[in-house]
């Protein structure tokens, strides 16, 4: 493929609600603009952009795919996104890196919420908006319930473009609105036709036109609503113009397997999709956080963002560039900004799926991949030495759902370990500990089918066969009530014998671990044991006297004891100290401590009552709400951290994916009496 320029090239992400037709559509655009010689399928796992294995194993997108077409000399760059929850952090990559947004709509299903979230999307990074309604083959689609669907959505600036004319239930007939031809596809390929009979539903789609014009400008606002009316040319001019601008959202319409409409989709891409010399341009900063503005120029200082990373243990890694200025050529010396270091810039390819071609160098303003940057992340910006600038990052989205991730075979511990930090290079959105204090490898992800590709994945490209538990939660021991106990250890062997005789107070008080003090008078324990018994202290709070979990909160003061002057040693008084500690904290009151979070759960007006239900379910207290924009409600409440395992799944079911929440770790409290008496019967069933 020649190079192209900025002005020449479409950068648009794919994005939609699962099982809108996100991967046909680009199937479709690449097989029809020749880039591909066969029409691949989802169903039958041979499509360009669904090409991992996990992906034609599921039938579904999981990860952002690149594949670049031509089209009236015009390089498109597809970056076809996930529709999937569970896979939003590539639905943030593909977007990061495009100019204006595909947003695919099911013919019969209508506007959901991966709609809104595609909108949402495009919306933060203030690109264009496109949409196409797919599937309207399909006898029980509807094109117009879904066009006034959208128009209820998301207001006027929704415009009609290209429409179907719908005889006997079939859609057969496109008609292109603003330019006023149709096109029949009843024979397979569209052949132009007479304009067909529409009646008053085409004078409202034109008014829907003229609406959106209006919204455009305030010149074109007064016009319309003194009524006077808009001429041919600055209708499509001011099309054009909204579109750019992110005014108006096009409608187009067609059905992507069976091929309709997708020449007339082509090409009101080509005019009415923003370029990207228009809108490539960015801020960034400099090295002393100044904003720095960057036009999209192929001669200037090169600075680039890496979007996504294939970290592949075959193949090496594999780091996907979007060039803002200047370019990115194979031999050159660019610096990272994370880490300062230089970069030697490898072999640069454009990638179409799985397909490699070499390009000479990544123009501003294009999309393309470097080979084996080993010490570059997704995110990272790689700029020219002359001129230091760091372009924004990725925003992914917080995982909610936490796993404990356990190899079926022992000792792959390291093996499991280093797979994760492989998969986590190429999703961000993947987080990975292990927990000291719990003795889990813990995984966090957006949702079960997130950490089931994780699992598929491992074993997959790394040979290591895992399971997945829920994870234990850290618990706490402490005391309430005063207690003075002695510890005293005498042993009897040939030679030097071994005594140490103790005297503890053991008190609650507010710290992390143990506090210890003394006040011992009359050297009746020598200072130099003041230090052993503070270490057989020490060890000993790791097991609590109920269920082993580590004490918190605990003051021991040493006020009294014996020695001997020639049996007492350090090791003598440390076991006397331990020796106080079991028989002092079991009559001190134990109680067992849970952790607490604070949970800020955002979801739409009408499931408030759902979710502060379910808060008072799991033990919380709901602390308040406030509004968190249009429709929408946060509610703060804390709660149990043993009660919130799975309410990232209930959160998504009653929201229907709208919703989102955080959950941070607050403090610990004292458990319920009936909650510790379970925890503490676990706890000897697992020791015995």
């Amino acid at each position: 493929m020649k190079l192209y320029n900025a002005k020449d090239i479409l950068n648009i992400a794919i994005a939609g609600h699962s099982g809108a037709g996100k991967t046909s559509i680009a199937e479709a655009m690449l097989y029809l603009s020749g880039a591909t010689d066969r029409f691949g399928k989802v169903g039958e796992g041979n499509t360009v952009c669904d090409y991992d294995p996990e992906e034609i194993r599921r039938k579904t997108t999981v990860s952002a795919a690149i594949a670049p077409l031509e089209w009236r000399n015009h390089k498109i760059n597809l970056l076809d996104a996930p529709g999937l929850f569970d896979f939003e952090g590539a639905m943030c990559e593909a977007v990061r890196a495009a100019d204006s947004v595909l947003i695919a709509v099911s013919g019969k299903d209508g506007v959901n919420v991966g709609t809104e979230k595609a909108v949402a999307a495009a919306d933060a990074r203030g690109l264009a908006k496109i949409f196409f309604v797919n599937g309207l083959c399909d006898e029980s689609a509807r094109f117009y319930r879904v066009f006034e669907d959208l128009k209820a959505s998301f207001g006027p600036s929704v415009c009609p473009v290209v429409v179907p004319y719908i005889e006997d239930g079939k859609a057969n007939i496109y008609v292109n609105i603003l330019e006023y031809k149709a096109y029949d596809y009843s024979n397979g390929k569209p052949v132009e036709v007479a304009m067909p009979p529409m009646g008053d539903r085409l004078e409202g789609l034109r008014t829907a036109i003229y609406e959106a014009v209006a919204e455009t400008s305030d010149e074109m606002f007064e016009k319309y609503f003194s009524g006077e009316p808009f001429t041919p040319e600055e209708v499509i001019v001011g099309v054009s113009k909204g579109v750019k601008s992110g005014a108006i959202c096009p409608v187009f319409c067609g059905d992507a397997l069976l091929m309709r409409g997708m020449e007339q989709f082509l090409d009101g891409l080509t005019w009415l999709a923003p370029s990207a010399l228009e809108k490539s341009g960015e801020i960034a900063a400099d090295i002393d956080g100044n904003p720095v503005e960057l036009s999209v120029n192929p001669d200037g200082a090169t600075a680039a963002i890496v979007f996504k990373t294939i970290a592949d243990p075959f193949v090496g890694k594999m780091s996907f560039i979007k060039t803002i200025s200047g370019k990115v050529a194979t031999d050159a010396q660019l610096i990272n900004m994370r880490t300062g270091n230089v970069e030697r810039i490898g072999k640069t390819v454009m990638m179409r799926g799985k397909k490699q071609e070499e390009m000479g160098c990544i123009t501003a303003g294009d999309i393309g991949a470097v080979l084996k940057l080993g010490n570059v992340s997704t995110g990272d910006t790689l700029c020219s030495p002359t001129r230091k600038v760091t372009l924004d990052g990725i925003t992914y989205p917080v995982p909610t759902l936490s796993m404990a991730i356990l190899p079926k075979k022992k000792g792959e511990e390291d093996k499991v370990a280093q797979g994760l930090f492989r998969l986590m290079e190429e999703d961000p959105v993947i987080k990975f500990e292990n927990n000291a204090e719990t003795h889990q490898m813990v995984i966090s992800g957006l949702g079960e089918q997130h950490l089931d590709v994780i699992v598929s994945k491992l074993k997959a490209k790394f040979g290591v066969e895992v399971t997945l538990e829920q994870p234990r939660v850290p618990y706490r021991e402490t005391i309430r009530k005063k207690v003075q106990v002695q510890g005293r250890h005498k042993k009897q062997t040939g030679g030097h014998g071994q005594f140490g005789d103790v005297w503890i107070e053991f008190e609650p008080c507010d710290s992390e671990g143990l506090e210890f003090g003394e006040r011992v008078v009359g050297g009746s324990v020598p200072k130099g044991y003041f230090p052993a018994v503070e270490k057989g202290l020490q060890e000993c709070i790791a097991h609590g006297p109920l269920a082993g979990y580590p004490v918190v909160g605990l003051r021991a003061t040493l006020y009294d004891g014996s020695y001997h002057p020639v049996d007492s040693s350090e090791m003598a008084f440390k076991t006397a100290a331990s020796l106080a500690y079991k028989a002092g904290m079991p009559q001190a009151s134990p109680v067992l401590l849970e952790p607490i979070g604070t949970l800020r759960a955002t979801v739409p007006d009408a499931n408030m009552g759902d979710i502060m239900g379910e808060v008072n379910k799991r033990r919380g207290r709901v602390l308040g709400m406030e509004p968190a924009g249009p429709g929408k409600q946060t509610v703060e409440a804390e709660v149990p951290v043993a009660e919130m395992h799975d309410f990232c799944t209930f959160v998504r079911q009653v929201t229907q994916g709208r919703g989102s929440y955080t959950f941070d770790f607050t403090r610990y409290e004292e458990a319920p009496a009936q909650v510790a008496q379970k925890v503490i019967e676990q706890a000897k069933a697992g020791a015995e």
